[in-house]
């Protein structure tokens, strides 16, 4: 993702501070788009949907506080990295903005070059958790989270051991994965199975997926292949 394809969403009701955050992150390459309290914050998240909200706590209308709980029962936000902007000293206002569902906290004042260096810490988290959820190679699109396989346009149904298969050596394609690694991350120390359900399991998936996406290493293991 490049930087001027990420949207951050700066509320503050202190126009000096808007301007100088923003002026600092435009700087960088974000696109910043701007709000004056927790109402006009609502609407500018739905309508542009942010990577990153940066909201100020105290502000007219309506809190900081209030306007994370409303943004974060809002599904299309789920994603939504959301850190406040507090006063040194304010311990009650942070734990309140842990408890309203904000991932994190800027203490202001705050330097120019650290307030970047604690976005882009923000932002890779939000990268992190979009890529644990999806892993998508070439035109498989694997996701974690809902079970489904796309292969092009195509939705292929697993069951679940080979979908778990598929979806550890997908997750780092050309590492040769040792077959005991495989029995224990897959079916666990607590089951008991041979070898050769490993190799029944990859066959269905080259069936399903590709041959050519499966490689073996003999006396080694599996890995996926790019």
């Amino acid at each position: 993702m490049k930087k001027d394809d990420i949207i951050i969403l700066l509320v503050d009701d202190e126009p000096d501070i808007l301007e100088i955050v923003r002026y600092n992150l435009t700087s960088e390459g974000y696109c910043v788009e701007i709000a004056e309290n927790g109402v006009e914050a609502i609407a500018q998240a739905k309508k542009i949907r942010p990577h990153l909200i940066i909201m100020d706590v105290m502000m007219p209308k309506m809190d900081g506080i209030e306007a994370c709980q409303k943004i974060r029962n809002i599904p299309e936000l789920s994603e939504t990295v959301i850190t406040f902007l507090t006063a040194r000293g304010e311990d009650y206002s942070q734990m309140a903005g842990f408890e309203a569902g904000a991932d994190d906290y800027i203490t202001k004042p705050i330097k120019p070059k650290i307030l970047v260096s604690k976005v882009k810490a923000l932002l890779r988290r939000f990268k992190e958790e979009v890529e644990e959820e999806k892993i998508k190679l070439g035109n498989l699109t694997i996701n974690l989270e809902e079970y489904k396989i796309l292969l092009g346009k195509e939705e292929i149904t697993l069951p679940r051991k080979e979908f778990e298969l598929l979806a550890l050596l997908a997750s780092k394609p050309g590492k040769v994965f040792k077959r005991e690694e495989i029995l224990d991350r897959i079916w666990g120390n607590d089951v008991i199975v041979g070898g050769r359900t490993i190799d029944v399991h990859i066959r269905k998936l080259r069936e399903k997926i590709g041959d050519n996406k499966f490689k073996t290493v003999k006396g080694v293991g599996y890995k996926f292949v790019v």
